[in-house]
């Protein structure tokens, strides 16, 4: 039985495959696309999921989408209903993506998936969350708790998994999510929202939780059971196309930093008090959905649950044995979720759960490429390259790191997920103490405050970490062993602020965070043998069993997939060497030129580098079929015109008549010669949309949104619930649909 689930519309679309409920593929769009995020139809991984299986989609038993549309559709209808007049902006934006595609997935599905006459299954957006969590754990019950921006309404859920069943028991409804609170000081220190969150969270260590109390007093009202609500009068991301409002920044001193600008102690104390009060919320989170359980472990999801920090933090707290967070938690993995759940609880197939172990599979669920598939590449390009054996390469890779060489590594499947865990992935020394500037400057080009992670061999790991147990998706922080610390000097500790950074603080400076922090990695050289054999090399050329491992990227694009991808980044960086499969690279020994185009000029150029798609579609401008079909359009519309001045008498129903001739006799002989007034129509004709779409959306908005949403507030209507309830004990509302029906599955609302 083959089930595909698919997540897309909101950001990191994705697609996944599963056979008999095993993980067959995963994978997001943006890896394809080459569009960081990228939100659209996820096409390309739906291609990748069915060719890994070998199947088409007629062999596909189900299609599972990961949220309801309609109900989605409702919350945004009613949160504008609530607002109006305000959002006029926001609603002119959003509106013609949901009526030409968002409301239609069901169609767009059955047209993409040609062939396929399945059923199409709409699990609740935090149903496949959790579902995602659960069912892969290695846990036969457990306490679920997801948290993210925004479902259709709920935006953190407390549930329990047991066996092949998921019982949501309490929720909490937008406009307030924990989320969008961190998410709104992400755009206020200056980050892109739904990517910089991990630059707010590394940014925290370097600052004061000065503003905790501030957050607490005026933002957000939390409740001893972790529930909360936010103060929406310091917000705009309801209906604005902003997260804050100038009442939020009067109350942090300021607008907004401005991106790319210097960034102050300001900044760095804000993280660190939103990092705090997040940390407080899970922690208060996670005591009540232990009370509310009864259960020994939990499971994480939703963009949240990528808050390493806090993960580290509630483990540290001992109220469960164990704790698992799905690796792709953000929407990408809902597409996972979605087919879990059909799976489990629509059509009730029967759970094993292997003790102490996933089903996740490393999350090496994304494309692998063989070694006759990486030399076809390399030989097409004329590159030069060494292929070793298989202990060649290990050993010769691992004195290339020892020497203080930065690697990329490309190796086996990819990973599904944010995170790089020795598949695509840039390696380097972890003792060196200029390694971590260097690598974020010449490599990365990113902020030179962000931290790196350790890959540790699992046996190794207590002797490196306050840990006692596997972390294979990078998904907890620790701390760095008492011993393995530098002894500080008495000056060093005075230092605030960035200058912390340059401070070697242990014996693995690159991977140490200012606070002795760092979000480790374990390898048990299992489910990725060939980077566990890496790592005991490394260890036996020189002691250390630790590797800085970052993703395969530089900032602002994704994690490589294919051989062009890595070659690419490999280039356009100061990478000494890379690896792929069984060919070493070395960065000295590579041409000027990729096919006749200089890197430099590529680069500069765009040549190399994805762009956003154009609003018009160019390419149809050398389509002959596009052409020929507008010539004999025009040519009808003109014979029409004539037609009209001959019954009117006009002398100049001959020319256009003749005209009309012309132009339909060069449709089917010259089809070119149509192709500036192709253009110039198809411009003009996007540009009197555009303007017509919005006046049609203003009048509507301003003649029906806005008198129906004032007169049902004059009435007491509210459509979101907003305010503090310093009364009540809790904000926590009861899910209405505990445990899903099959009748819940097969409704988009």
């Amino acid at each position: 039985m083959y089930i595909l689930g698919i997540s897309a519309f909101y950001h990191d679309s994705a697609a996944a495959l599963i056979r008999d409920g095993a993980l067959v593929a995963a994978a997001q769009e943006e890896r394809f696309t080459r569009i960081k995020h990228d939100y659209r139809f996820p096409n390309q991984a739906i291609d990748y999921c069915l060719k890994e299986a070998n199947i088409s989609p007629s062999d596909l038993d189900y299609v599972a989408f990961y949220d309801k549309p309609f109900l989605k559709f409702e919350r945004i209808l009613e949160s504008y209903l609530h607002y109006a007049p305000r959002g006029i902006n926001s609603f002119i934006k959003a509106m013609p993506l949901w009526i030409k595609k968002k409301i239609w997935i069901k169609s767009l599905i059955q047209e993409v998936l040609s062939g396929f006459d399945g059923e199409i299954l709409f699990p609740e957006h935090h149903r496949s969350h959790a579902a995602s969590a659960f069912f892969p754990s290695p846990f036969s019950d457990a306490a679920i708790i997801t948290t993210d921006g925004v479902g259709e309404w709920t935006t953190t859920s407390v549930g329990f998994g047991s066996g092949n069943s998921i019982t949501l028991l309490q929720e909490i409804k937008f406009p307030h999510s924990l989320g969008m609170l961190y998410s709104a000081f992400t755009y206020y220190t200056g980050f892109k929202v739904n990517s910089g969150e991990y630059k707010v969270m590394g940014l925290a260590p370097y600052g004061e939780p000065k503003y905790v109390q501030t957050i607490l007093d005026n933002l957000i009202d939390v409740k001893q059971d972790g529930s909360f609500r936010l103060n929406l009068e310091y917000f705009n991301f309801p209906v604005g196309l902003t997260m804050t409002n100038r009442r939020f920044h009067s109350l942090f001193g300021g607008p907004p930093r401005e991106p790319e600008s210097l960034i102050s102690q300001k900044e760095m104390d804000i993280a660190r008090s939103v990092q705090e009060v997040t940390e407080l919320i899970l922690e208060r989170m996670s005591l009540h959905a232990k009370e509310e359980t009864g259960a020994d472990n939990l499971v994480l999801a939703g963009g949240v649950a990528l808050n390493c920090v806090a993960n580290g933090r509630l483990l540290r707290n001992n109220n469960y044995k164990d704790i698992w967070v799905q690796p792709a938690a953000g929407d990408a993995g809902g597409a996972l979720g979605a087919a879990l759940s059909v799976f489990y609880e629509y059509l009730s197939n029967p759970r094993t759960v292997e003790h102490g172990r996933d089903t996740q599979q490393g999350s090496y669920l994304g494309p692998r490429y063989s070694d006759s598939e990486i030399s076809e590449f390399l030989n097409r390009h004329h590159i030069p390259f060494r292929h070793l054996s298989d202990s060649e390469l290990i050993k010769k890779t691992a004195a290339l790191l020892s020497e203080g060489k930065v690697v990329g590594w490309f190796q086996g499947r990819m990973e599904f997920g944010p995170r790089a865990l020795g598949a695509r992935s840039i390696l380097a020394d972890p003792r060196s103490p200029v390694m971590q500037k260097k690598m974020n400057l010449k490599i990365k080009f990113r902020e030179s405050f962000r931290p790196f992670a350790p890959s540790v061999l699992l046996g190794a790991v207590k002797e490196y970490f306050k840990f006692d147990r596997p972390s294979p998706y990078m998904l907890f922080v620790a701390e760095v062993s008492e011993d393995k610390r530098r002894v500080m000097s008495q000056e060093e500790p005075e230092l605030f602020g960035i200058d912390k950074l340059n401070v070697v603080r242990s014996e693995i400076p690159a991977v140490t965070h200012v606070d002795y922090s760092a979000r480790l990695q374990t390898v048990d050289g299992q489910t990725n043998s060939r980077y566990g054999l890496l790592l005991k090399e490394f260890a036996s050329q020189t002691g250390c069993p630790v590797l800085v491992n970052t993703s395969f990227n530089v900032r602002g694009e994704p994690i490589v997939c294919s051989p062009l991808d890595a070659y690419k980044c490999f280039m356009r960086t100061e990478m000494d060497n890379l690896v792929m499969g069984n060919y070493l690279l070395n960065k000295k020994e590579q041409p000027e030129t990729i096919s006749g185009i200089s890197w430099k000029e590529g680069f500069t150029k765009g040549r190399f580098t994805p762009e956003e798609p154009a609003v018009i579609d160019k390419s149809k401008f050398k389509d002959r079929k596009e052409w020929r079909k507008f010539g004999i359009g025009l040519s009808i519309i003109l014979m029409i015109l004539g037609t009209v001045q001959w019954i009117l008498g006009k002398s100049m129903f001959p020319i256009v008549y003749l005209t009309a001739g012309i132009v339909f006799v060069s449709a089917f002989l010259f089809p070119l010669i149509l192709k500036p007034l192709f253009v110039i129509f198809s411009y003009v004709g996007f540009a009197l949309g555009w303007l017509m779409t919005r006046v049609i959306l203003s009048v509507f908005f301003f003649l029906v949104f806005t008198p129906v949403g004032l007169f049902s507030r004059l009435l007491g209507k509210r459509y979101l619930q907003v305010g503090f309830r310093t009364d009540e004990a809790t904000y926590w509302e009861t899910h209405l649909e505990q445990t899903a029906s099959k009748e819940h599955f097969e409704k988009q609302y």
